[in-house]
């Protein structure tokens, strides 16, 4: 009987150890959610100036000529 009880406890350790370690790594899930959800605003806010940016003086690949020995 007394190795059953002795075997509950530690169930019940390793139980409450893993109700601790859960939590835990629950926290750190909405820590990682938060910052992914931050790193998302600023990716849109610089896509956004890009776009907003005025085209450079360079010409586009389509308006360059070819060089001379083409």
């Amino acid at each position: 009987m007394e190795h059953i009880l002795h075997k509950i406890d530690d169930l019940e350790m390793k139980l409450s150890f893993q109700e601790v370690m859960l939590e835990d790594l629950n926290q750190e899930v909405i820590k990682l959610n938060a910052l992914v959800a931050r790193q998302q605003q600023q990716m849109i806010l610089m896509v956004n100036k890009l776009q907003a940016m005025e085209p450079s003086n360079m010409a586009s690949q389509a308006e360059e000529t070819p060089p001379p020995h083409y």
